[in-house]
């Protein structure tokens, strides 16, 4: 479903302000992967995110999305391929519309727009039936501006949202690191219950440790822009936070350096 071949990028070459964000970034992801990926400050994560979503160009390598090149592809031409949750939850929806209308929003992406372009009784029962799930009374609360719910209930509409028609890749970059701890782990049950129901391909960026070990069925771990460990399912589900640290320090020959990640 992804296959990242050698990929590159520096910001800024030639300068003062040179920094190598990606150093030779190799990974394939399987249908049904669902891959977490963890690295301190610097190390690559967020930057490969926005490499597949095309944010800008590679300086070279190529990506290839369910065995269509999009390396060369503008962002707004990959989007149909894409699912996205970003960090920030005022992000990804719009906040004068309604919950409704931000999802009859998402589910048109894409198609023609017409003069019948209100939300339909029909459309509106099925969004009711999607936002029941979420289990936060958010289907009696339809017509209410999205501005106006708190920073949990606009992720789990965000991810509906991104995930209403079934990208080929859905991109979790960081998105419950702005919630507290309750209402992270609420959004977080709701994402594994998503992307299993859905079969969906993910990627998750994660600052925590703990999480990036509970959660999908592989843990990439970067470090100063390349990958350092692809562990697998059967390895991941007997390793702690200790041992992960442990092989960080055996394959960097370092410490690892970012307490957000430890502590989470």
């Amino acid at each position: 479903m992804l296959e990242i071949r050698n990929i590159h990028k520096t910001f800024n070459p030639g300068t003062i302000n040179e920094k190598v964000a990606l150093n030779g970034v190799n990974i394939t992801l399987q249908e049904g992967d669902f891959v977490t990926i963890i690295g301190g400050n610097g190390a690559g994560k967020s930057t490969t995110l926005n490499a597949i979503a095309g944010v800008w160009p590679v300086d070279d390598g190529s990506i290839t999305i369910d065995g269509v090149d999009v390396t060369g592809l503008p962002e707004h031409k990959r989007a149909k391929y894409l699912g996205r949750v970003f960090q920030d939850p005022m992000t990804g929806t719009a906040a004068t519309m309604q919950i409704d209308e931000n999802l009859a929003m998402a589910a048109r992406r894409g198609k023609k727009r017409t003069l019948h372009w209100a939300v339909t009784s029909k459309e509106r029962e099925h969004y009711r039936e999607l936002l029941k799930q979420l289990d936060l009374g958010l289907e009696d609360r339809m017509t209410s501006k999205v501005g106006l719910l708190s920073g949990g209930q606009r992720q789990a509409i965000t991810l509906l949202m991104a995930t209403l028609q079934k990208p080929k890749l859905l991109l979790l970059d960081e998105h419950t690191a702005a919630l507290d701890p309750k209402t992270a782990a609420k959004v977080l049950s709701l994402t594994d219950k998503i992307i299993a129901e859905n079969n969906l391909t993910a990627m998750m960026v994660t600052h925590n440790m703990k999480d990036a070990l509970a959660h999908g069925n592989r843990l990439i771990m970067m470090h100063e822009g390349h990958v350092l460990l692809d562990i697998g399912a059967d390895e991941k589900k007997l390793l702690t936070v200790e041992d992960l640290l442990q092989k960080f320090e055996e394959v960097s020959g370092e410490q690892f350096a970012s307490d957000k990640a430890l502590l989470g």
